[in-house]
């Protein structure tokens, strides 16, 4: 008898559950953000004072990001910063012009700060959200708080380098049979 009831009372809330539970999914409201990871800080490099030279621009015009890099920790790091930029279209086009300090990769020294300076030159009309980005070598990326811009123009379209894509699949090949040539019981 208890089997029965237990039975019917299951129904009963499966059946309820379906007529009422679409209609409170429309009371939950949505909410709408640009998508930045939980990483935007580091707690090894704060990214400080970070400024942007304009906040619109046309395409082929340039824009600064200026600010300081503040070592939390002892030890020096290595480390290489980027423009991370997100936009409602399916941009992103952006071409870095200088960086400063210059060059890809450069140590943080314990302790210490960094005045750091980006600029890059936009490619493609569209509404980004920009922000400095650190990555720190064995660390992981962390973003400065960032600022949105607009871009208007008419796109800027670079031609493809068909000759590094060439060299770089010679390159790439070559490694492959070098890979299958010297170590065929890995390969299975």
């Amino acid at each position: 008898m208890v089997d029965k009831k237990l039975i019917a009372f299951s129904l009963g809330v499966i059946m309820l559950l379906g007529t009422v539970g679409p209609n409170l999914a429309s009371l939950v409201q949505n909410a709408d953000a640009h998508g930045v990871q939980a990483q935007l800080q580091s707690r090894f490099v704060r990214i400080e004072d970070e400024t942007f030279s304009r906040q619109s621009l046309q395409t082929g015009e340039i824009i600064t990001l200026q600010g300081k890099l503040v070592s939390l920790i002892e030890r020096d790091m290595r480390a290489w910063l980027s423009m991370f930029s997100e936009s409602t279209n399916a941009g992103n086009r952006w071409e870095m012009m200088a960086r400063d300090p210059p060059g890809n990769v450069f140590d943080i020294p314990g302790n210490g700060v960094i005045v750091y300076s980006l600029s890059a030159k936009a490619l493609e009309p569209g509404v980004y959200h920009v922000h400095t980005q650190l990555n720190i070598q064995n660390v992981g990326p962390g973003l400065g708080p960032g600022q949105t811009v607009v871009v208007s123009g008419e796109p800027i379209v670079k031609p493809i380098p068909y000759g590094n894509i060439a060299y770089q699949s010679i390159i790439i090949g070559a490694a492959y049979i070098v890979t299958f040539a010297t170590r065929p019981w890995q390969v299975i």
